[in-house]
């Protein structure tokens, strides 16, 4: 026998030893774990369809105090918070002009008369009676103007909600004297998704919430609804009227609105379902069926405690992933969790 062939046969053996080795480890190297998830079935109930939206408190109306023309302000009347009624005097500016036209005015009523009385036993044309008279309207007229804005008087029930002079100052324009603002009522205008355009109507009920005043919920109903949609955000405007009768709701405060839109029959789903798609405001649900997993795409209805309201995308009786989605892709095979 050759011994020189021993060692030669002895390192093939160990080769091929080695080999056998290093196939069996790759093969298991590349035997992967299925994600294990964890299931729970959802299925489709009643859902108040509620919607809540925010608003800021305005007056009924609001009213601008101030005469047409620049002159001295001889007197105010009133003072911020003050109360006051239709036709009420608020401020008195300088009456040299409006006295000025009262002698003017005076002065036309009596030539008037006199040439009324000369027309009427034919002492004058037709014309010169027409001229005449023409004249005395105008005096009037320029008269009244002044009378208005010598006297300004509140045009509304209301409050006095802004005062921009004192006594003796030169109004020029720019701000106005005072400002009064009606607050019984108040309405507050809200923009609505055009989905719900049917269903808003005229008088319903609406409840509000005032930050002001916590959980308290206060009355209202829906006063307008504006026949035309905003084609950039597709929403219509609502207005929403409060009562108001013990003017504790005041403009400027900031408001919450919940119309109830009746119920649909949706699917809920735990919160701890829904994923977020990155860079986007998307949401998803993986949802289970035959071992494999699907990325579903979600349209989010009402947050419910710790339950989300699904208007579409996973069906009635269908089981979601609600925990190990950091690991899923679309199609993928799963295990689940007995706990």
């Amino acid at each position: 026998m050759n011994k020189r062939f021993l060692p030669s046969a002895a390192m093939l053996l160990t080769a091929f030893v080695c080999s056998c080795t290093g196939g069996k480890e790759k093969a298991t190297e590349h035997v992967e774990e299925k994600p294990v998830v964890k299931l729970a079935a959802v299925s489709a109930r009643p859902v108040d369809q509620i919607q809540e939206y925010t608003a800021t408190v305005e007056p009924e109306a609001k009213n601008n105090i101030a005469p047409s023309t620049p002159v001295r302000i001889d007197r105010l009347f009133v003072e911020v918070g003050d109360r006051v009624t239709r036709g009420q005097k608020l401020v008195q500016m300088d009456a040299a002009n409006l006295q000025q036209a009262k002698l003017q005015l005076d002065n036309h009523r009596i030539e008037f008369d006199r040439i009324d009385n000369l027309y009427k036993v034919g002492g004058v044309s037709k014309s010169e009676w027409d001229a005449s008279k023409m004249q005395l309207d105008i005096q009037q007229t320029m008269y009244n103007n002044l009378l208005e804005n010598t006297f300004l008087v509140s045009p509304i029930d209301g409050v006095v909600t802004a005062r921009h002079y004192d006594n003796g100052d030169m109004y020029s324009g720019g701000d106005p004297v005072v400002v009064v603002e009606q607050i019984t009522p108040v309405k507050l205008l809200i923009n609505v998704s055009e989905s719900y355009f049917t269903q808003v109507k005229k008088g319903e009920p609406v409840a509000v919430k005032l930050d002001v005043y916590g959980d308290e919920t206060f009355k209202g109903f829906v006063h307008l609804v504006y026949p035309t949609i905003d084609a950039t955000t597709r929403t219509f405007p609502v207005e929403i009227r409060l009562d108001n009768r013990d003017s504790r709701v005041r403009p400027g405060m900031f408001a919450r609105v919940t119309l109830n839109f009746g119920t649909a029959n949706n699917v809920v789903v735990p919160d701890l379902a829904i994923v977020k798609q990155s860079g986007s405001g998307d949401r998803y649900v993986f949802v289970y069926a035959d071992g494999k997993v699907s990325y579903n795409k979600v349209e989010l209805g009402r947050r419910m405690g710790t339950e989300y309201e699904l208007r579409s995308g996973v069906p009635d009786q269908a089981q979601v992933v609600i925990a190990g989605q950091s690991k899923l892709l679309n199609g993928m095979e799963v295990k689940v969790s007995d706990y």
